[in-house]
This record gives C-alpha cells, sequence and structure tokens, in this order.
C-alpha cells in the first residue's frame, strides 16, 4: 500500500523546505496527490520517488554580493564592504560568489546593476544575496526587495555593519529627501496662488462689469 506524508515528512524526504514544495505545488512542478479535510497537502511517497528518480527541478544556483557606493570619492568605502563580503564568504565556505560593484545613489531605484540584479532575483536565478549593509542595496523599500528574493527563491543575507554604511552618504540622502519635499511643497503653494487667481478671474468675470449708481 502507498503511504501517504504531510509536507513537512515529504519535505524531509526530498531535501527541500516545506516552502519550496508550497511553491512548486503553485508552480505545478509537483502537485500534491492528496489533500487531508483541513486542507493540508499529502503526497504518495511513490510520487516522491518518482520525483528522486528523475532530475529534481532546476534550483538556483548563483550567488552575488552587492556592494554600492553613492559616489566616486567613496571608492575606499567601495573596497571595505568587499573585503569584508570576501572574508564572510571565506568564513562560510561559499564558492564562486560574484561580486557587483556599483556606484549610485540609495534613492535611486534605475541603477543599472540593480535592475540587473532584479531581473535576475525574477528569473529564479540566485540562490543567494549577500548585502554588507541593507541599504547598499536600496535606502528604502528593503523589506519589499526582501520579500521578493524570498518569493523567488534568493535567500538575502545581511551583515549589518554599520562601520559599512558611511554616515555622509546618508547625510546627503536626507538632503536629497527635504530638497526634494521642499521643492513640491514650493510648487503646490504656487499652484494654489494661480488657482485662486484663476478663480478669483473667473468670479469678476461672471459678475460682469460694474455699473455706476
Amino acid at each position: 500500500m502507498d503511504a501517504i506524508l504531510n509536507t513537512g515528512a515529504a519535505a524531509r524526504r526530498l531535501g527541500v523546505s516545506v516552502k519550496t514544495l508550497q511553491r512548486w505545488d503553485r508552480e505545478g512542478r509537483l502537485v500534491p496527490s492528496a489533500r487531508s479535510a483541513g486542507g493540508r497537502r499529502l503526497y504518495a511517497e511513490s510520487q516522491l520517488i518518482r520525483l528522486l528518480g528523475r532530475q529534481a527541478p532546476e534550483l538556483p544556483q548563483r550567488a552575488i554580493a552587492y556592494c554600492r557606493v553613492s559616489s566616486a570619492a567613496q571608492k575606499p568605502d567601495l573596497r571595505n564592504q568587499r573585503r569584508v563580503l570576501e572574508e564572510f564568504t571565506v568564513a562560510r565556505g561559499m564558492a564562486n560568489v560574484e561580486f557587483i560593484e556599483e556606484v549610485g545613489g540609495g534613492l535611486n531605484f534605475q541603477r543599472r546593476r540593480l535592475l540587473e540584479l532584479t531581473d535576475a532575483i525574477g528569473r529564479r536565478e540566485l540562490s543567494t544575496l549577500l548585502l554588507a549593509h541593507r541599504d547598499r542595496l536600496t535606502r528604502f523599500g528593503f523589506e519589499w526587495f526582501e520579500y521578493f528574493a524570498r518569493t523567488h527563491g534568493c535567500e538575502v543575507l545581511v551583515l549589518n555593519q554599520e562601520r559599512l554604511s558611511p554616515e555622509q552618504e546618508m547625510e546627503q540622502d536626507m538632503m536629497t529627501i527635504v530638497h526634494d519635499f521642499s521643492s513640491r511643497l514650493y510648487g503646490l503653494r504656487s499652484y494654489r496662488r494661480q488657482l485662486d487667481a484663476a478663480l478669483k478671474q473667473d468670479a469678476a468675470d461672471a459678475a460682469g462689469p460694474s455699473h455706476p449708481a
């Protein structure tokens, strides 16, 4: 009789995580043979044996270490990031790690290498992304990017060392944000003045010319 395994047992049998099995189900790569009364996935041992006998679904193998600074003047910080990440990969026994270095602001989401990295994750080509500090990837929106990577089979590892996040760069980014919002506020006030003037003119035109008594 064919044994029935729950998701946890099936994941252990295949040597993958429960989340991987759930993703394979959504993608149609390994659909459960049945569901429990509570809706939990159930797998027949025979289908796992067949899967193990075939070539396992291809998993991403690439690992990338991403380093970034905002300006060419911060190249020493870029070298420092790379050195620390290289030491980390050696300590963890990680081989064939690709290093990407980029010069561009943390508020710029159109950085070429960042877009290439995002596309590669979207194609499920990356298994691991290494960062010296989370703001080396992006100043804002890191949680979204981490979620996007995780749901596409890529683990994000962050050393999170404050000394690898230049204070001068953060100050520049904050000044950029203040300048941007100040410009928007000024533009909004200018728009309001123009709108008020237009409304007054419309009201005067509607009233028509005044006649002496």
